[in-house]
């Protein structure tokens, strides 16, 4: 959404702004590099949202990139991980450094968040080390397969257009392209990725 950040409310592990859309104020849960990322209070800002709706709640998470929002959602499919730890891992590693982490096994840097034990640091990165390329890079060794030109960032661009999600687009034509070798056309890589992607 674009909004007015009218006010913030920091921590070091997470915290709270209030955006302004059309009048209405919305307090928006973030994390601290989030919150770091919106700029001063009163200017125009753009915020990826994502809603946590309980018996008794209704919360609204704020991201100043769609990629951590991604990885929000990833974390929190870990069990034991709610918003709360998935913040504070968000605010405590930057995305490149959570992806070397989880590809390379190592949970110690994991344990650095707040809230985030010795075995619970072991699980995510257990849970999440074959994932770890698949939101923004191939195992955080490079830039995004979405950002990239040419027919690698085409066939991507193609797998999100039929609705799957940008890191299982991009994991899938990496899986691909890692299949069919350098200079594979795009209606092959296209082609395999579905099938990878469906599996």
């Amino acid at each position: 959404m674009i909004a007015k950040l009218t006010g913030r409310l920091d921590s070091s592990t997470a915290g709270h702004a209030v955006i302004d859309v059309g009048g209405v104020g919305y307090l928006v849960e973030a994390s601290a590099r989030t919150l770091d990322a919106l700029g001063p209070v009163g200017g125009e800002v753009v915020i990826h949202t994502e809603m946590l709706v309980g018996e008794d709640f209704l919360r609204l998470l704020g991201f100043a990139k769609a990629e951590e929002r991604d990885w929000f959602r990833l974390l929190t499919s870990v069990q034991g991980v709610g918003a709360k730890v998935a913040l504070a891992i968000l605010s405590a590693l930057e995305i490149g450094d959570l992806q070397r982490a989880l590809a390379s096994g190592d949970s110690a840097m994991i344990a650095r968040a707040n809230g985030v034990g010795p075995k619970l640091a072991q699980r995510i990165t257990h849970e999440l080390k074959d994932k770890a390329g698949a939101l923004g890079g191939i195992a955080g060794s490079g830039p995004a397969l979405s950002a990239t030109t040419g027919p690698l960032g085409d066939a991507v661009a193609a797998l999100t257009g039929l609705g799957f999600k940008p890191g299982e687009a991009s994991a899938a034509v990496a899986a691909a392209n890692g299949e069919l070798g350098a200079g594979a056309s795009l209606d092959a890589l296209v082609r395999i990725a579905l099938k990878k992607a469906a599996k």
